[in-house]
């Protein structure tokens, strides 16, 4: 398939830089992708859409603010993008700034510092910082900056950000992007949800590079996507397992859920725990193996998101319903509005 089969036109106006106050107000376009039936909603409707039983699946992970900008001994400025915890201090970052080399000293703070051990690729490097533990984490806390995405032009300030681009049940420190599907949840509605009788199982996936990358390739199938590392626990593979044998209604909250799910989802559809490193890519032709509904934002035209949405739906009918959310000026991308596929209405 062409990458160009996968754009469209979005007026600017459309892209949400900042959520909307409370997050449970954003728009909410459910659509069966079996009946093409589509219907407009408010996001807290779905208190009013889900019935005792039925199972959301969310992604855990917490954001941490990955993105460190300090400065070599000459004074140069340097930024210190953190990918992966390599363990002992290590970590794989992506290193922004003139002439870096091996051994160079990035200095954040008079205490606080890394040195440059190897270069892994391109632009990609082994750090070793001179703190380790709590302390480390503490100080990259401090000094850290959220990566937002850069179509997020007004940003808030730093700590107002940290705290608006998590949800409200992250848990599991290491992402440095959202599961922005999540984003839609407050309190008051999960816990209205629980009262309902729905249930809650979690996943864990820190989502890496991948996000930020763009589909580079003409022919999508020759897209490489970045590895992220996910965690499926026993007792919720046990579970899920049980209620798809039971035909029970599963709502994966966000393609990073799904993509755990489905990457531990063995040929005959059952989920398999482990915590391992995921690189699955999902476009239209690849055959889901467990998820069949799912809650996600409106994507980015030529995305490997849209790709997934697709496959899942069928692009025609994605499609149409893009048209519709632009037609009825729906707020896009990670702090924009919602759509929930699925294959049932009450």
């Amino acid at each position: 398939m062409k990458l160009s089969e996968f754009n469209y036109n979005l007026p600017k106006n459309l892209i949400a830089n900042k959520p909307v106050s409370p997050r449970d107000s954003s728009k909410l376009l459910l659509a069966d992708y079996i009946t093409k039936k589509y219907f407009h909603h408010i996001f807290k409707d779905i208190s009013n859409i889900l019935k005792s039983g039925d199972i959301l699946v969310f992604n855990d992970t917490k954001v941490f603010p990955a993105r460190l900008l300090g400065n070599k001994e000459s004074g140069g400025v340097v930024e210190v993008f953190l990918l992966q915890d390599l363990g002992n201090s290590n970590w794989q970052a992506i290193i922004g700034g003139k002439r870096i080399r091996e051994e160079m000293k990035i200095i954040f703070f008079k205490s606080f510092y890394c040195i440059i051990s190897k270069q892994i690729e391109k632009n990609m490097w082994q750090v070793k910082f001179n703190l380790s533990g709590k302390k480390l984490n503490n100080q990259i806390e401090r000094f850290g900056h959220v990566p937002i995405p850069p179509y997020i032009k007004n940003p808030d300030s730093k700590n107002k950000l940290k705290k608006e681009y998590q949800t409200v049940y992250a848990k599991n420190r290491g992402s440095v992007a959202a599961p922005t599907a999540g984003f839609h949840f407050t309190k008051n509605l999960m816990n209205k949800l629980k009262k309902k009788g729905v249930i809650f199982k979690y996943v864990t996936l820190h989502v890496g590079l991948g996000t930020f990358e763009p589909v580079k390739t003409d022919r999508i199938e020759d897209h490489k996507i970045h590895s992220e590392f996910g965690i499926l626990d026993k007792s919720t593979a046990n579970f899920l397992n049980k209620a798809k044998k039971q035909n029970k209604r599963i709502i994966v909250v966000g393609t990073t859920a799904l993509r755990v799910l489905e990457a531990f989802s063995n040929n005959s559809g059952e989920l398999i725990s482990q915590k391992n490193w995921i690189n699955i890519f999902i476009y239209p032709g690849i055959k889901f193996k467990f998820v069949n509904n799912l809650i996600t934002n409106f994507h980015l035209p030529k995305s490997t998101l849209l790709m997934l949405v697709s496959a899942l739906a069928g692009k025609k009918f994605i499609f149409k319903l893009y048209g519709e959310a632009i037609k009825n000026e729906y707020r896009f991308y990670s702090f924009g509005d919602a759509m929930m596929l699925c294959h049932f209405f009450n």
